[in-house]
């Protein structure tokens, strides 16, 4: 008799690729993504980050804040069109003068995304597009959906609420499998970390193939 063995652990894709997309599963979701969006930026690179979006999304959705942003500053470039913020968000890439360049914008072609990846490697840095949707083809190494999710349990009182959480699936990567992970913010670092790293068990489909249920839209 032979005994099927159960899927190897997908490892947590910690490190950004040159371009990726990641939309919010609602619009209650904006914030969980906006906290996945800061994630990215490399550990340790002090560049400031970059954001360009359409007046209508930030009037929409207000302006990212608080204490994932690096020391230096955050460079918020509104557009009025899609085209506009497409163009600011590849130059400041090329330029490589930003450790993370934040793209609110819909509609991008095939063409376009092969354009911001490569200028993300050329300035050594990360793109990361946040459209409303992942129709269509893109060039981005890997494409998310991101959902928040009910705080950690304090340590300290039970009765408080503990670390921000959020779910974020992969949908496509690029010589990767789809997956979904549980991530939490770190007080002391104010980046994400993975959930399970103190919880233990019970979350034995996060981090496998396939999404967790619930998250699928």
């Amino acid at each position: 008799m032979t005994f099927a063995h159960p899927p190897l652990p997908i490892p947590w894709p910690e490190r950004p690729a040159p371009l990726e997309e990641a939309c919010a599963l609602g619009p209650r979701d904006t914030a969980a993504l906006l906290l996945f969006a800061l994630s990215r930026r490399l550990e340790g690179d002090a560049r400031p980050v970059l954001m360009t979006a359409t007046r209508a999304w930030l009037a929409e959705h207000g302006r990212p804040y608080g204490p994932g942003l690096p020391s230096a500053s955050l460079i918020l470039a509104p557009v009025t069109t899609a085209a506009e913020g497409l163009w600011a968000l590849e130059q400041a890439l090329r330029s490589g003068a930003v450790a993370l360049a934040l793209g609110a914008v819909d509609g991008a072609s095939l063409a376009q995304t092969r354009r911001l990846d490569f200028a993300a490697r050329q300035g050594g840095c990360v793109g990361l597009m946040l459209p409303r949707g992942l129709d269509g083809l893109s060039a981005a190494r890997r494409r998310w959906r991101i959902s928040s999710l009910v705080s950690g349990v304090d340590p300290d009182d039970v009765r408080a609420p503990g670390p921000t959480r959020l779910a974020a699936e992969l949908v496509r990567g690029r010589g990767e499998r789809p997956g979904a992970w549980i991530l939490e913010q770190d007080d002391e670092t104010h980046r994400l970390r993975l959930a399970d790293r103190l919880a233990g068990s019970g979350l034995a489909t996060i981090g496998h193939a396939g999404a967790p249920s619930g998250l699928a839209a």
